[in-house]
């Protein structure tokens, strides 16, 4: 018993370490939502596509900061508060989820992914 309790206590610790804890992780929600999110607070709409496919048609107001180029230093560029509502998208839904987590663990609270500009519903610029 005396042997198994060390292991037990580094287990739980391991346990309780991994996994996505408050200020590491995102939400995800509908484009709706972010729409409604869009229309009715101060957000920013960050689009973590390539710069080609941004110019080829994005959300109004969207802020590029393609998903291969995250870290400390571009994130802060982009979102300077941590706390801001940043919501996050694509043109699929992968590279939404990978960037979202990714800023999650850069210590940004409020990060809210939405999926792919392909089934975006509502308005687009180039």
């Amino acid at each position: 018993m005396k042997r198994i309790l060390p292991f037990a206590i580094l287990f739980l610790l391991l346990v309780g370490c991994s996994g996505s804890g408050a200020g590491s992780s995102y939400q995800q929600i509908t484009q709706e939502e972010a729409k409604e999110m869009m229309d009715t607070q101060e957000v920013i709409v960050l689009d973590v596509r390539e710069q080609d496919e941004y110019d080829s048609g994005h959300i109004p107001g969207a802020v590029l900061l393609p998903v291969g180029t995250i870290e400390e230093d571009t994130a802060a560029q982009v979102i300077p508060e941590k706390d801001s509502t940043v919501l996050v998208y694509c043109r699929s839904g992968n590279r939404s989820k990978t960037a979202s987590a990714a800023l999650a663990e850069l210590g940004y609270t409020s990060i809210y992914e939405f999926g792919g500009i392909n089934t975006w519903p509502y308005e687009i610029e180039s």
